[in-house]
């Protein structure tokens, strides 16, 4: 179940040329310390989602540790990852607010379960079948139109306070292109700090928030909540299986390039542990899950993909989340912060859209490829919203349907008529 690691060497250093294996690890004292780097890796964007949510900061990070451990034993410590919460799903909780909390979760859960099956017919059928069945160009169209759909959302927030805003998105430019290893990787979670000191001094920050910052305990048990299921919410939320299962192969194939093993066999686990902490997330009121390339820098930074670094992250987090003095330190940052910072996360989603069409070499000279992409694309930047009796979908919603449905049918026209 993957404990039980060999010791790298003496312990202290990495041999020349080599990495520390998965099943694997350095002294202890050092394997704490790099997991502890996986906390900070992870801290920024985990919390960022809940904070842009409204969910329980406390409870999101609860679950991502608790989803941690979960894929850590059902990959059989074969794939070092941490699962925070997933970017994704904040188009289609930031959509369906209005239906309130309950349904939102039960719109994670319906996401969870469905990546789960997906975990299971993989590790049936291989992991083949993911590209039979979702194409890059379909995979890409959905990611980027998830992203963008958000566009008006992130200008939204920076309009609030556009001076804190711009402070954070020039920090966060700034700290990424000009910092060092680690550094340079966090500059999101540095530039919102940042943006958050300068709206504490300039006096942005909410009074209320900060009230309820004094108020709250330093212990006190996660705030729990229990799903509701809405057709309307569950469709659109269940899109983002796509960009799950896009980012769960990713991350198996980067980390066995990396390590110089095959991990094709243990894709259908990896995707069948996300979907199962999702669905526990969503049952328990935290944000949805998955794999996390900021964990992949921190890897590539220190040359160790020891699964056991992951077990101390893992049950860091799960201890940090037992504070809610800690949960409503989080709230406290401002629009203006959230403004600065979405700008780049959500066009981030958009472009890892654009990265998959790439690495792929989709030819967009393709009639078929051309017209579906174009069409998705505008129904989800134009967040297009029409009701199905009840049931109101919207741009996300369509656009994934319409890529899903359209290109198949498209390419097997195309391909009769040749």
């Amino acid at each position: 179940m993957g404990f039980g690691w060999d010791l790298h060497g003496d312990g202290r250093q990495i041999n020349a040329g080599a990495v520390v294996a998965p099943d694997e690890r350095l002294s202890w004292p050092r394997t704490i310390g790099i997991g502890m780097q996986h906390v900070i890796a992870m801290f920024g964007a985990t919390l960022l989602v809940p904070t842009i949510t409204g969910f329980p900061v406390t409870t999101t990070l609860l679950f991502s540790g608790i989803g941690t451990v979960l894929f850590l034993l059902i990959t059989r410590g074969r794939v070092p990852s941490y699962l925070g919460s997933s970017f994704a799903f904040i188009a289609p909780l930031t959509a369906s607010a209005g239906s309130g909390p309950a349904a939102q979760l039960g719109g994670i859960v319906a996401a969870g379960v469905v990546l789960a099956v997906i975990g299971l017919i993989v590790k049936v059928l291989g992991s083949r079948v993911i590209d039979a069945v979702m194409p890059p160009v379909v995979t890409g169209a959905v990611v980027a139109l998830i992203g963008l759909n958000l566009a008006p959302t992130a200008a939204g927030s920076f309009e609030a306070q556009p001076l804190i805003g711009a402070v954070t998105l020039v920090s966060i430019l700034v700290v990424t292109v000009l910092g060092r290893g680690l550094f340079g990787r966090l500059g999101i979670l540095v530039g919102v700090v940042i943006g958050w000191i300068f709206a504490w001094v300039t006096g942005g920050l909410a009074p209320d928030r900060v009230e309820a910052l004094k108020a709250a305990s330093w212990f006190g048990l996660p705030e729990l909540r229990a799903p509701t299921f809405e057709l309307s919410v569950v469709l659109l939320a269940l899109p983002v299986v796509i960009v799950l299962v896009a980012e769960n192969v990713g991350h198996v194939k980067a980390v066995a390039a990396m390590t110089g093993r095959n991990l094709d066999d243990v894709a259908g686990d990896a995707l069948l542990a996300d979907g199962l902490a999702t669905t526990l997330a969503g049952a328990g009121g935290g944000s949805g899950t998955t794999t996390y390339a900021e964990n992949i820098g921190v890897m590539a930074a220190t040359r160790v993909y020891s699964t056991a670094a992951y077990w101390v992250a893992a049950v860091t987090a799960v201890i940090l989340a037992f504070s809610p003095k800690f949960g409503a330190l989080v709230f406290t940052v401002p629009d203006g912060v959230l403004g600065g910072a979405t700008l780049v996360l959500y066009g981030l989603i958009g472009l890892l859209g654009v990265r998959i069409w790439m690495d792929a070499k989709i030819d967009f000279t393709d009639p078929v490829n051309l017209t579906v992409v174009a069409a998705a694309l505008v129904a989800g930047i134009g967040d297009l919203t029409l009701s199905i009796g009840s049931v109101e979908l919207g741009g996300i919603a369509w656009g994934s349907m319409g890529i899903l449905v359209a290109y198949p049918i498209l390419r097997r026209s195309a391909d009769l008529r040749r």
